[in-house]
């Protein structure tokens, strides 16, 4: 059976595991990231070494933060800082000797479900996560779209709210409203410490919507702006990419409680539009919650490696 080596670099860590031609993923360790290129790829490439002693392996796949272009060079690095402007593919490709496909974690979470997940069968789709800030991928006609510069998908860098000329614009966009630690956890502890300077700050999402569906008005108000952004996220992806799914992942989408919350305020907002509530049973997508979670990453990135693979046996 052909064994792919996948790694899913983090701005914590960075997991690895062999992932096999069903997706599945066995073997899985990880090391913690440092803000070093070459001790990075020295870490990354004695992991190569070591796994592919004990097991053959067709490629290597590796999911990782940032702007990534198509040949593996990393435009940016997201949290990590020495991957900017940084040749990744080619360097691991060039120390282990093994074809590396290297993807935008977003990216790699969206072509996953394709091939293990929720998209199953589906051609065009988009994944939002929703984390730290928020995350997209976009997939048309089967494939990842990247965009002229390998940026496609930054929904978090959406405006949704109005411009305030004295305040970055950036502060208005759907990174600082849409998403849950910089958005619904900031905006929560930020409005509880004007009405109470002792206030604890609250580090987990869940406790928020807790606090929310027992009757605490500040959580009420800021879960249903968080809601009402995320929404609005999605009815404008719909109407800009006419998908036929859009995948919400991030820890938050298993939480069934704020997945009710947000068909309930997508559907109203739907119903209040007149051109898509026109057509919302005859040609509008739906939005359902990602499958995969924590090894999203480690299965698209071999899903790439696989693919070219595939392509360019095809092709030969």
């Amino acid at each position: 059976m052909t064994t792919y080596l996948s790694f899913d670099v983090g701005g914590t860590t960075i997991k690895y595991a062999y992932v096999d031609e069903q997706g599945h993923v066995t073997e899985k360790a990880a090391f913690p990231t440092v803000d070093d290129a070459a001790q990075l790829i020295s870490q990354m490439v004695a992991v190569v070494k070591k796994y592919t002693a004990k097991q053959p392996v067709a490629g290597i796949g590796i999911s990782a933060p940032g702007i990534v272009r198509h040949d593996g060079f990393m435009v940016t690095g997201g949290a990590i800082q020495a991957f900017n402007g940084y040749p990744l593919g080619q360097a691991i490709s060039e120390q282990t000797g093994l074809p590396v496909a290297v993807e935008n974690d977003a990216n790699a979470a969206a072509i996953a479900e394709q091939w293990q997940g929720n998209a199953v069968g589906c051609q065009n789709y988009l994944t939002v996560v929703l984390g730290t800030g928020v995350g997209g991928g976009i997939v048309i006609n089967g494939d990842v779209y990247r965009g002229s510069h390998g940026m496609a998908g930054e929904f978090g860098w959406n405006v949704i709210h109005d411009v305030d000329p004295i305040h970055e614009l950036e502060g208005v966009s759907l990174n600082q409203h849409a998403a849950v630690v910089s958005g619904l956890i900031d905006r929560y502890n930020r409005s509880h410490q004007q009405v109470d300077a002792n206030f604890e700050p609250v580090t987990d999402a869940r406790v928020i919507l807790a606090v929310a569906k027992s009757g605490e008005s500040i959580a009420q108000t800021e879960v249903g702006n968080f809601v009402q952004d995320v929404a609005i996220m999605l009815l404008n992806l719909f109407a800009n990419f006419d998908p036929e799914l859009i995948l919400v992942g991030g820890g938050i989408s298993a939480n069934e409680d704020f997945l009710a919350l947000l068909q309930a305020k997508l559907t109203e907002l739907i119903s209040r539009h007149e051109s898509l509530n026109r057509i919302k049973d005859i040609a509008l997508g739906h939005v359902k919650p990602a499958k995969l979670r924590n090894d999203a990453g480690l299965i698209g990135a071999a899903y790439q490696i696989k693919k070219r693979l595939e392509s360019e046996t095809h092709h030969e």
